[in-house]
């Protein structure tokens, strides 16, 4: 414990301390908020978990510290398998949109355009959550994902669990908004590629079952394709759907609600008190939306209520967000907006 003795001293007043088998308490004056950060981040890379309590009868800190068990270092077959599993079940998805069976000759190949898009998303969005987690050093898995043999989609994304306590707020906030702007750095660009391989079709009269638009996905379209004329559509091109269902996948993540992506972002932002009513308000408009859209919103409430609805605290609450965090926290909301697609399947004249 002499390495916590000495960053104690280099960042706090200390009054008390005690030390019992690995497990130290320490009543503290901590003159700075940047301190307290920088104590946070120091113990918490060295493996450390430090929770901090607010003395309710002073201006002093309660500081519990312990030190978190080593990893045990294994090779990530799981990781792997499902990896490989997903890149089959998603060019068999590919292929299938190509009009062709995967299942004779080498037709699976057509599929290639597909997964590698969809994958190259999904990988950008859970390293991002990954990096960003061992830059707050914070132990997270490798992307697990989920193969899905889907004639449409293939998969049913990917996640990465998180080990070891989050320490903060900006951390949090951090942590939650890396995924989706990493998964949307590489899927703005796959779907400005798609759309400018995709057909215009005449649909006037067709039945048929169609993609609902976000915001963003209907500008990019309009500034790629232009308008279209009355009774016709565009028929996507595989690398479009895979950047349309980026988008989806995006705004999923950052719903504002338990611990969803938006819901440790809205979280870092705003506190525990308001983060519970937002995320009430938002399991209302699910159900509504389920109601009135698209029943699927319905499933989504349901995993809400299952996962949960509230957001635990992360060790160190005491620290608020930097200007330079809130805006990353607002836009990561605006971007929530940007692409939600409040009726993703819309059927016509069936």
């Amino acid at each position: 414990m002499s390495e916590i003795y000495e960053l104690l001293g280099k960042y706090t007043v200390v009054f008390d301390i005690e030390d019992e088998d690995g497990y130290l308490r320490a009543i503290v004056s901590i003159p700075t908020e940047a301190m307290m950060e920088s104590l946070t981040r120091e113990l918490t890379r060295r493996g450390y978990i430090l929770q901090v309590e607010k003395d309710p009868h002073s201006s002093l800190y309660i500081l519990s510290i312990t030190k978190l068990p080593e990893e045990k270092r294994k090779f990530p077959w799981i990781n792997l398998i499902l990896f490989l599993l997903t890149i089959i079940t998603t060019m068999m998805a590919g292929a299938f949109q190509q009009g062709v069976n995967p299942f004779e000759g080498l037709n699976i190949l057509k599929g290639i355009p597909f997964s590698f898009s969809i994958m190259a998303i999904l990988l950008a969005h859970e390293m991002g959550h990954y990096l960003m987690s061992k830059k707050h050093g914070v132990r997270a898995t490798l992307p697990y994902f989920i193969p899905f043999p889907h004639p449409l989609i293939g998969t049913m994304g990917a996640l990465i669990r998180i080990r070891s306590p989050i320490p903060d707020r900006k951390a949090l906030l951090e942590i939650g908004a890396a995924g989706p702007w990493a998964g949307m750095i590489v899927a703005v660009p796959i779907t400005i590629i798609g759309l400018m391989l995709s057909d215009v079709v005449q649909v006037s009269g067709q039945e048929g079952v169609y993609l609902g638009n976000s915001l963003l996905f209907m500008l990019l379209s309009k500034a790629i394709v232009g308008n279209l004329p009355p009774g016709y559509d565009l028929y996507l091109h595989p690398m479009a759907f895979a950047g349309w269902l980026g988008f989806f996948v995006t705004s999923l993540n950052l719903i504002p609600m338990g611990q969803l992506d938006g819901g440790h972002v809205i979280y870092s932002l705003v506190g525990k008190k308001r983060h519970r009513v937002i995320a009430r308000i938002t399991w209302a408009f699910l159900v509504v939306a389920g109601i009135v859209w698209w029943k699927g919103w319905l499933t989504w409430a349901i995993i809400g209520l299952l996962l949960g609805l509230d957001h635990p605290e992360p060790l160190n609450d005491h620290i608020p967000l930097k200007r330079r965090e809130k805006m990353l926290a607002i836009a990561s909301i605006i971007l929530f907006f940007l692409t939600f697609v409040p009726n993703p399947i819309v059927v016509k004249g069936m």
